[in-house]
């Protein structure tokens, strides 16, 4: 029987392109930023990770996964949201998402926004210059083989 291979990949992004933002509500900026960077799928409705990035963003000093927790279940009740996705294992594993994309950070049992920067800081240093530029750069080693393999010049 012949062996099958599983493909897995070393990195991913998903980025997506919206209208422009304008007169959007707090949740719902944090929503669409989550769809943009691929966090959230569209028409996803288990979206407890708009409510774990938006308490990060809120933060005014480090959380630890239990604060993180008990600040998403209040603000979804204060949305008016269902209680879905607010297990404590389901909320580390959101941190965990966004810590995998570099946008927070664990320090010790605490979470925080990457070395304290802007958003805009840790996408362009952490996830444009760092994690996207190494993916396109392994997509070009493949286009370049590709074209060794399949254009004959």
């Amino acid at each position: 029987m012949a062996k099958i291979s599983i493909d897995t990949p070393l990195a991913e992004v998903t980025l997506r392109k919206y209208e422009k933002p304008s007169d959007l509500s707090r949740r719902e900026l944090v929503r669409k930023l989550c769809l943009s960077l691929g966090l959230l799928q569209p028409g996803d409705s288990r979206d407890v990770i708009v409510d774990v990035l938006q308490v990060m963003l809120e933060a005014d000093d480090e959380l630890t996964s239990t604060e993180v927790e008990s600040r998403v279940i209040e603000k979804r009740k204060s949305s008016g949201l269902e209680l879905l996705g607010i297990a404590p294992s389901n909320i580390r594993r959101q941190l965990l998402r966004l810590r995998d994309i570099f946008i927070i950070e664990k320090v010790k049992n605490n979470y925080r926004l990457r070395e304290r920067a802007t958003l805009r800081t840790i996408f362009e240093e952490n996830i444009e210059k760092y994690y996207l530029a190494s993916i396109i750069g392994r997509v070009k080693e493949y286009i370049d083989e590709a074209d060794k393999a399949f254009l004959h010049r």
